[in-house]
């Protein structure tokens, strides 16, 4: 019953207030990293969702708590009958009895009825007490997944920006390289006038001239849907999303690497006490109730002309010998779910490991793979100069150019990519092992 008033209190609540209209956000110009996460965490949906879940949840526990006061009730009524056993309790209770009416046929009457009514239930078995610990471990539970999405989201905040200035990046060496075949092709053109280039190799640098101006295009074509991603996280439609490298807060990664802090396991302690509480709970149920009532009456008629009063007070004991094994079932149910939620935390915990032992490698290999990408990128682009050289003196052919300005165009590829893999890899490192991006 009290499950059943919980649902239509929530559901009024919920459609008494609905929602506001989402306002896009003034984003700043530039945009820095921790300032993106600020954002996200504030405007993102999936953190609205999870602060409703907890307002659900303390909502649902001041409904348990209320069983902590007495239930005052307030009554009026007016009726008319002739009813023979309804007219004789409104004489007797209007205080105009006398000898000379008729039991069969007391006469038609009416009265006016004025109740006071006070219920108050001293034991229920455990069951309110129960209630209460399943409802604070709930709120507890939606606090900490809050923290999860919180922490997910912070994550891949991160990891979109750094994808974003990643794709900046690439649209850089693409624009850089096309700028070079350019060039190429205008020394080229002014070779093969002279007669010291063949029309083959002007072909080629025409060719791969073409080749970089659609490498350019897709990479502009990938920074815009990396940004409209990160759009997407930060909870905006639409806005113009300038990036900033530079000013940003650097993310450390922690110390000790451990993830027995992970919002996951908390959430699922949280509801294994709340399982342990609805176990106690289903056990109250073979248990006894105790309530006491006291109730104040004032009865009024025009009919018979008189009136009265009455009071009753008392205390009430129930219990259920026998209902058909259904208080077992709904203790053998409660077991099963506190049960199914020990396993779900072993489970959890072997993910979580797994996840911690693939974070370091990755950070390892992240890092190791940055710092050789660094020195390709130098050797890569020295080669490239000394063959731009040798290419206008008519040293090499057009396709060795072609090779080198390849060769370093890849290897600056290389390496953003490993910057943008080794931030993402720190960042990762902090999500699981429960922190938040950005130490406060």
């Amino acid at each position: 019953m009290k499950t059943i008033q919980t649902v239509i209190v929530l559901g009024f609540l919920m459609a008494a207030s609905p929602m506001k209209a989402q306002e896009n956000t003034i984003l700043p110009e530039p945009l820095t990293i921790q300032e993106a996460v600020a954002i996200a965490l504030k405007g993102n949906p999936d953190s609205a969702i999870a602060e409703q879940r907890i307002a659900q949840a303390k909502a649902s526990a001041a409904m348990v708590e209320s069983t902590d006061y007495p239930l005052v009730n307030l009554s009026t009524e007016y009726a008319q009958t002739n009813n023979p056993m309804y007219s004789f309790g409104n004489i007797l209770n209007q205080g105009e009895f006398d000898d000379t009416i008729d039991f069969n046929d007391p006469g038609r009457t009416d009265n006016l009825q004025l109740k006071a009514a006070v219920n108050y239930r001293i034991y229920n078995g455990g069951q309110d007490k129960a209630s209460k610990a399943s409802a604070m471990a709930s709120i507890d539970a939606m606090k900490s997944n809050l923290v999860q999405v919180q922490q997910q989201l912070g994550f891949e905040v991160v990891k979109t920006f750094h994808a974003a200035i990643q794709a900046e990046k690439m649209v850089s060496v693409r624009q850089q390289a096309l700028e070079s075949f350019t060039a190429a092709l205008s020394v080229g053109q002014a070779r093969y006038e002279a007669g010291d280039l063949l029309k083959q190799d002007l072909l080629n640098l025409e060719l791969q001239q073409a080749t970089a101006s659609e490498d350019l295009i897709l990479s502009k074509h990938s920074l815009e849907l990396t940004k409209r991603s990160l759009l997407n996280l930060l909870g905006e439609k639409e806005g113009n999303l300038v990036l900033s490298e530079t000013n940003r807060k650097e993310q450390i990664p922690p110390g000790a690497i451990d993830y027995h802090n992970r919002s996951e396991l908390v959430t699922l302690s949280r509801m294994k006490d709340a399982a342990l509480a609805e176990l106690e709970k289903a056990r109250g149920y073979k248990r006894p109730k105790v309530d006491t009532f006291a109730s104040y009456q004032f009865d009024n008629g025009w009919e018979t002309d008189g009136s009265g009063d009455s009071w009753m007070a008392g205390i009430r004991l129930n219990y259920n010998l026998y209902d058909g094994n259904n208080a077992n079932a709904q203790v053998a149910l409660a077991k099963t779910r506190l049960m199914e939620l020990e396993s779900q935390i072993q489970k959890t915990a072997l993910a979580l490991s797994l996840e911690v032992e693939q974070a370091k490698l990755n950070y390892q290999q992240a890092r190791e793979r940055l710092t050789v990408t660094e020195k390709m990128v130098g050797v890569a682009e020295e080669a490239a100069r000394i063959a731009r050289v040798r290419f206008k003196e008519g040293v090499i052919l057009s396709s060795d150019l072609i090779d080198y300005e390849t060769r370093r165009s890849d290897a600056q590829a290389r390496y953003f990519n490993a910057e943008a893999i080794y931030q993402v890899s720190i960042a990762n490192l902090r999500r699981v092992t429960g922190l938040d991006q950005f130490s406060i």
